[in-house]
C-alpha cells in the first residue's frame, strides 16, 4: 500500500482550513503542523452538533443511523474536555449525582 504524500494530509489542510501561507508552513516544524491539525479536528468534532438538541439528533438519526454514534462520540469528547478544564466534576459517589 502506498502512503499518501504530506501534501494531502498536512500542507493542503493547513492552507485550506487554517489559512496558513506557504512560507508559514515551511517555517513551522512538522510536529507543530500535525498538532495544529489535530486540534482543528478535535474542534470540528466538538462543535459539529452545536445548535442541535438530543431530540433533534434522534429524529435525524432515523434517516442516518450513524449520526447517533457520531453524536455520542462528540458528547463523550466534550465531557472529557469539561472534566479536564474543571468545568465539570467527576462523579465518584452516589451523593455526587444529586439524587
Amino acid at each position: 500500500m502506498k502512503t499518501a504524500p504530506d501534501a494531502v494530509y498536512v500542507i493542503i489542510p493547513c492552507m485550506k482550513e487554517l489559512g496558513m501561507s506557504w512560507n508559514e508552513i515551511k517555517a513551522t516544524p512538522r510536529h507543530e503542523l500535525v498538532g495544529l491539525l489535530a486540534a482543528m479536528s478535535n474542534y470540528n468534532r466538538l462543535h459539529q452538533f452545536d445548535g442541535y438538541t438530543g431530540d433533534e439528533i434522534s429524529k435525524m438519526a432515523k434517516d442516518k443511523p450513524n449520526l447517533r454514534s457520531d453524536y455520542a462520540e462528540a458528547m463523550k469528547l466534550k465531557s472529557v474536555y469539561e472534566l479536564r478544564s474543571g468545568k465539570k466534576k467527576a462523579t465518584t459517589s452516589f451523593s455526587d449525582l444529586g439524587l
